[in-house]
């Protein structure tokens, strides 16, 4: 737990309050005082409601929906902070948005993911938090320290009381998630299997076939992220079609935008079980899904930072 007094400063936007709440309670202190609001055209307007200057500011802010109000509430934070002559300051994003583009898939195509690198360290941010970055170049991405938390073992340990025998297959929905579901199957201590499909175009998705055995088993579909939920649920029947028995999926990151929500219901997915990165409104949490909190990983994390401690005890 943080004892030094208040050297410390915890910060949150309005993306996710929970958990920046709950991640403020594990470190035994409180979320800093400020406002954040917006002018009568739409800006974003911060004050920050307490002195921070000399202090090690953290500032709790995801970047999911709205991702562009998300995203300037987070810059104008931390110029804030930076204004008021804060000793350092860590951005603490928890789903990092805007990381799909990180390469030109096309020509003429942004690399979007650099260019929120850039405007986070314009803005003055000394260091970021993140957790499963979709994509590890990223954090190349950043002239800044970068520490890139996992949401698998929180993941792994639930599902590790389901298993039993040799009944259970740990799937990577594409090719991808491979690193991320060998790493899952190897700490579960089962095998792998691969679904090799065919995106004709953005949000759309084609199974060609399942590399691996998955006939009669349980099939774990592992992935860092879920916006629209068609590869997830398309991946799930294709597992049924090959005599899967039974299908679970798990997530770091829950976007589950547009008519998810409404695929997940109808899928042969029997449990979607994900980290609390994003909040999840109310309208959205359904009987199928379980939330599970990263707060105990990123709270260690904060500590770790604020003392200069080794980031790798941290799943130990």
């Amino acid at each position: 737990m943080i004892t030094h007094g208040n050297e410390i400063k915890l910060f949150a936007g309005n993306s996710n309050r929970p958990l920046a709440e709950l991640i403020a309670k594990k470190l035994n202190t409180a979320l800093g005082d400020v406002e954040v609001s917006k002018f009568s055209d739409g800006e974003t307007s911060v004050h920050l409601g307490e002195t921070v200057r000399g202090r090690d500011l953290f500032i709790i802010q995801s970047t999911s929906y709205p991702v562009n109000d998300n995203l300037m509430e987070l810059l104008i934070m931390i110029d804030a902070a930076k204004r008021a002559s804060a000793g350092r300051v860590t951005a603490v994003m928890p789903y990092f948005g805007y990381a799909r583009q990180d390469r030109k898939a096309r020509s003429r195509d942004p690399i979007t993911a650099k260019l929120v690198a850039d405007l986070i360290t314009s803005a003055g941010a000394d260091r970021l938090l993140t957790m499963d970055l979709h994509a590890a170049q990223i954090q190349g991405f950043f002239n800044i320290p970068v520490d890139n938390l996992l949401g698998g073992p929180t993941l792994y340990s639930y599902f590790a009381k389901q298993i039993s025998g040799d009944d259970f297959v740990v799937v990577s929905p594409d090719v991808g998630s491979v690193n991320r579901a060998r790493k899952v199957a190897e700490r579960l201590n089962c095998p792998m299997a691969i679904i090799d499909k065919r995106r004709p175009k953005a949000n759309v998705m084609e199974v060609m076939n399942i590399i691996g055995n998955v006939d009669g088993k349980k099939c774990l579909l592992v992935d860092d992220m879920i916006d629209t939920g068609g590869t997830i649920v398309q991946g799930a029947q294709a597992l049924v079609d090959a005599g899967a028995t039974s299908i679970y999926a798990c997530c770091s990151h829950a976007v589950l935008s547009g008519p998810a929500i409404e695929r997940i219901e109808k899928s042969p997915i029997e449990k979607l079980v994900m980290l609390d990165t994003i909040q999840l409104p109310p309208e959205k949490k359904i009987p199928k899904i379980e939330i599970l909190s990263s707060a105990d990983i990123f709270a260690a994390a904060i500590e770790n930072v604020y003392l200069d401690k080794p980031m790798s005890k941290i799943y130990d």
